[in-house]
């Protein structure tokens, strides 16, 4: 038997880290902010290029992340770090600039059930929205992120084409996004279907420009990670810990965890720049806080190992 043939992945990955915004977001006990700020430092000491901080959304939708501006200002910003905020619409944008944000992420659907649940809007609405903020961030000089949910099944409309994905996508990098990322937000997609959207994706716009996000809800996210590379995407979206949980599949797992993703990849021998300790330890920070365990398999295995 062959082995995995390694020579036509990608050498180096980057992980954007998302626990802060999107993990913590799904939690329902509430965080101190101190302890938000220590856990973002700590992401920040384990050399993630980008996280996810927080999100300038209304405090009454989020609750959660509330103390935004309060979190974003505090965290010590490290040279080579990206600290990207979610902005909804140009009110959050406003909070953003006056925090000294210099990256935002926008966000809407590929299905247009979710996108009206979700943020009360059809898709076209978003995009229209978007185009705003975009255009005045871009002016700001900031960088720019564009999040695409429900990319591979919608929790009420299920499947989802691909043809829709590509349409929102391609309207985000034509308003001026600098990356996309593709997300499985149930958590349903397998292998062959991310390979379809990566294909069709390129023949749309450049490989460099594409990142996905995996949920691991059935237990596929890794085997996913493993399809995307074989199409080149480098690219990744992780939650240190497994944080998050999947708001549309009660008591599953949520967004694949950043410990599970660094073992995979180092592994492999890509390179990601990441302390995978460090980042377990940032974990291990918030374990305290939350009212269950973390999701992350190599989190539990390194902490029964008694490792640190």
């Amino acid at each position: 038997m062959s082995a995995l043939s390694l020579s036509n992945l990608p050498s180096r990955v980057k992980i954007v880290e998302v626990g802060p915004r999107d993990g913590l977001q799904n939690e329902k006990a509430q965080i101190p902010t101190a302890d938000k700020i220590r856990y973002i430092d700590m992401l920040s000491d384990a050399g993630l290029p980008v996280i996810e901080a927080t999100s300038f959304v209304s405090p009454k939708a989020i609750p959660q992340l509330a103390d935004a501006d309060e979190v974003f200002r505090s965290i010590r910003k490290r040279d080579g770090v990206t600290y990207l905020v979610l902005v909804p619409n140009e009110r959050g944008l406003d909070r953003a600039i006056g925090a000294g944000v210099r990256a935002i992420a926008v966000f809407t659907a590929a299905s247009q059930t979710f996108t009206k649940r979700n943020i009360n809007m059809t898709i076209e609405e978003s995009l229209s929205v978007f185009r705003g903020v975009v255009r005045r961030a871009r002016a700001e000089g900031m960088w720019i992120r564009g999040y695409i949910s429900t990319c591979f099944g919608c929790p009420y409309e299920g499947e989802v084409k691909g043809d829709d994905v590509a349409a929102v996508a391609e309207a985000l990098a034509e308003m001026g996004t600098d990356e996309i990322s593709i997300g499985d937000t149930i958590g349903v997609a397998t292998p062959n279907q991310v390979v379809e959207i990566a294909a069709l994706l390129q023949e749309r716009m450049p490989v460099e420009r594409l990142a996905m996000h995996f949920h691991d809800t059935r237990g596929t996210a890794l085997a996913n990670i493993v399809a995307a590379l074989q199409m080149q995407i480098a690219i990744f979206d992780s939650s240190s810990g497994g944080l998050g949980g999947c708001p549309y599949a009660p008591g599953a797992s949520g967004n694949v965890a950043t410990e599970d993703v660094l073992y995979l990849l180092h592994g492999m021998g890509i390179e990601t720049g990441v302390d995978l300790e460090k980042v377990r330890l940032a974990s291990r920070t918030l374990a305290g806080a939350l009212d269950h365990e973390l999701t992350s398999k190599t989190f539990r295995a390194l902490e029964a190992a008694g490792s640190g």
